[in-house]
């Protein structure tokens, strides 16, 4: 016997979870189950309305992957999903290791499905309707690969909470009105009104191109070319690649002035891994007044204010931590918590002045998931270090410590571009990528977490001699 699904184009992964679960608690095989709704010669019979006497139970796992492969656009999503939910029930291999044919097929589609959303977030572009009330009205249209507006628009609900806008897609429209979210039927491309801010936008672009850096694979790979029509700057890049070589000739011609000690290896090696501002702060004040309106990421959204570094604005010794904790965050300064405890009591056991030194992290708002009234802990994901690099950049550029000391691998990487494991570089100094030494230690908040006494002891002992070490090379170099 055949069984047809016919699901909806709206809230599919509620429905496509109603219908595995039906299906696998009465036990019928996938290749009895036609989920394009069994059309054909023969008409297929509708799943029982009621559940079976079988329970299957799976990880969470399969449903977080599930949660992202419904909505790619392959019409095989669907059997290739229950497929993996029936060898997870009969516990038939691992469907969900990316060893596995059927699992690497779903990461996959999954990946795919991340970068279009991704790719929405970049490249949608608003433009402002005329509104008959309070609040202003924008609307856009963009062509996703995959079915990804659903998910895609939570992004918006949260940035674009105080105004009303419309996302029309080819297969979908999204409304957010009065703070509400809804979705449509797909319609024809909406007749969007004339912007004047293009017109500035389009002139910002046009100044920031830096002809010297064309790399036109990766701007491709960034900014794929199918997206291009519908972006108001991508209007100019034609004839700026055109203009890049003489642009390039007219830059060499017009020479440079020579700049400050140390500033050459700042602006280098951290220009290449962060974004350039046309107004750049011109002092350590003036940066950290800039960073408590940072929108460089998603952190800003949940986090209570900036956390900026603080000590001594002349500091031969900078400590990087990784990020604000639960204390740092509501206090609005670095190391305040129980794992800055920890550290000031190792860097008065070592003699370090912590007013001499300058304290501050690698990210600069706090990364939580909120579990009743806790915030729990997140580290942050490798982007978010690199969208903060540009503060940490302009700090260790007016500071220029003579050492710096990367506390935990999110420091070390932000400080090094080097993800490679801790456990081995601890204690060892490497070069930063503004071409100064690194020191490499644990961080107090990893010593705290050691449930291992002895362990304990040890890494907080690696901590003090850590620190002691630096202390020493600073003065060494004094």
């Amino acid at each position: 016997m055949s069984y047809g699904v016919t699901l909806p184009e709206r809230d599919i992964f509620d429905a496509w979870r109603v219908a595995a679960r039906v299906a696998i608690s009465h036990r019928i095989p996938p290749d009895q189950i036609d989920w394009t709704g069994g059309g054909g010669l023969f008409v297929a019979a509708a799943l029982p309305d009621d559940p079976g006497p079988h329970q299957a139970r799976v990880p969470e796992g399969f449903v977080r992957l599930a949660g992202s492969v419904i909505w790619h656009s392959a019409p095989e999503r669907l059997p290739l999903l229950y497929q993996a939910l029936w060898r997870l029930d009969r516990r038939d291999g691992d469907p969900l290791s990316q060893a596995d044919a059927l699992g690497r097929r779903l990461h996959l589609l999954a990946k795919s499905v991340g970068r279009d959303i991704h790719k929405m977030h970049a490249f949608v572009r608003f433009r402002e309707c005329p509104s008959n009330g309070p609040r202003r009205r924008f609307a856009a249209w963009f062509e996703p690969e995959h079915n990804t507006l659903e998910p895609g628009s939570r992004f918006f609900v949260k940035r674009f909470a105080d105004m009303d806008w419309l996302i029309a897609t080819p297969r979908q429209t999204a409304h957010f009105q009065d703070g509400a979210l809804s979705f449509g039927p797909a319609g024809a491309r909406p007749d969007l009104p004339e912007d004047a801010s293009e017109s500035l936008w389009a002139t910002y672009f046009a100044n920031i191109f830096n002809p010297a850096r064309v790399k036109l694979a990766a701007m491709r790979s960034e900014m794929p070319k199918k997206y291009w029509k519908n972006l108001p700057e991508t209007r100019l890049i034609p004839a700026m690649l055109k203009d890049a070589e003489a642009r390039v000739q007219r830059m060499r011609e017009a020479g440079a002035t020579a700049a400050r000690p140390g500033a050459a290896a700042i602006s280098t090696r951290y220009s290449s891994t962060m974004p350039q501002d046309p107004n750049l702060p011109e002092t350590l004040a003036a940066a950290c007044s800039a960073a408590k309106g940072c929108r460089r990421c998603g952190l800003c959204e949940a986090a209570t204010q900036t956390v900026w570094g603080e000590g001594a604005a002349d500091a031969a010794l900078m400590i990087v931590g990784e990020q604000p904790g639960d204390r740092e965050d509501l206090a609005g300064r670095p190391f305040v918590g129980p794992a800055g405890q920890l550290l000031r009591q190792a860097m008065a056991e070592t003699g370090v002045d912590p007013e001499r030194v300058w304290l501050t992290n690698a990210v600069k708002h706090f990364k939580f998931i909120p579990r009743g009234k806790q915030r729990l802990h997140q580290s942050p994901d490798r982007q978010e270090i690199v969208h903060c690099r540009w503060w940490l950049g302009l700090e260790i550029g007016f500071i220029q410590p003579r050492l710096t000391v990367a506390l935990g691998a999110s420091a070390a990487f932000a400080l090094t571009d080097n993800a490679a494991p801790l456990a081995d570089r601890r204690g060892k100094v490497e070069i930063g990528l503004h071409d100064g030494p690194v020191l490499m230690s644990w961080h107090p908040s990893y010593i705290l977490r050691l449930a291992d006494r002895a362990q304990k002891d040890q890494a907080q002992q690696q901590l003090t001699e850590d620190l002691g070490f630096a202390l020493r090379m600073v003065r060494n170099e004094e």
